[in-house]
C-alpha cells in the first residue's frame, strides 16, 4: 500500500496499521502508532540493533529522535487535512536522561497551528509519562487543504 493511500485510510478509520507498514524506515527501527485516551501514542520497540551504548544498556539518540519525529508527523497527520505529509523545517532534541533498553513511547502536543506552519513539542518516556527521557520541539511545513491559485506560500 502506498503513503497516500495509508495515509486516507488513517483519516476514515483512525488506523495507523497501514502508515505504519508503509514506511520502511518505520519497519525498520520498529516504530509504531496507535490512538490511547484519544491522543496518537508513538512507539519505539525494544530491539537489539537500537542499542547505542550496550555497556551502561541504552537506546541510540537516533532512534529516539526517529520516534519524537515519527510521532510529531503521525500526530499532525492525524489532526490536520492537509493533502500531504508534514515536511520538517527543523527538529531539537533534548536528552533528559539514559533511555533503558525497553519500549519507548512518546506523545506530542500542538504548541500552534497556523495555515503553512505547526510547532509542536514531543515527549519521550519509558515507565513514567512524568520521566521523560527524551524532548524536541520541531516545526513542519503544512501542505494546505485548498491553497489559492498562485500562492506562494
Amino acid at each position: 500500500m502506498s503513503v497516500p493511500e495509508a495515509i486516507t485510510l488513517l483519516r476514515e478509520r483512525g488506523d495507523f496499521g497501514p502508515l505504519c507498514a508503509a514506511i520502511p524506515y518505520a519497519r525498520f527501527l520498529g516504530l509504531s502508532l496507535a490512538m490511547e485516551d484519544g491522543h496518537v501514542v508513538g512507539m519505539l520497540a525494544f530491539s537489539p540493533p537500537n542499542v547505542g551504548n550496550p555497556v551502561v544498556g541504552a537506546l541510540h539518540g537516533g532512534t529516539l529522535g526517529a520516534l519524537l519525529e515519527f510521532t510529531a508527523v503521525g500526530h499532525l497527520l492525524h489532526a490536520v487535512d492537509s493533502v500531504g505529509v508534514p515536511k520538517t523545517i527543523n527538529l531539537t532534541v533534548e536528552y533528559l536522561r539514559s533511555a533503558g533498553l525497553r519500549d519507548t513511547h512518546a506523545r506530542c502536543h500542538v504548541l500552534r497551528l497556523g495555515r503553512r506552519v505547526a510547532v509542536v513539542r514531543i515527549e519521550a518516556y519509558q515507565d513514567d509519562r512524568k520521566k521523560p527521557v527524551a524532548t524536541a520541539s520541531a516545526h513542519f511545513l503544512l501542505e494546505p487543504k485548498h491553497a489559492p491559485v498562485g500562492d506562494p506560500g
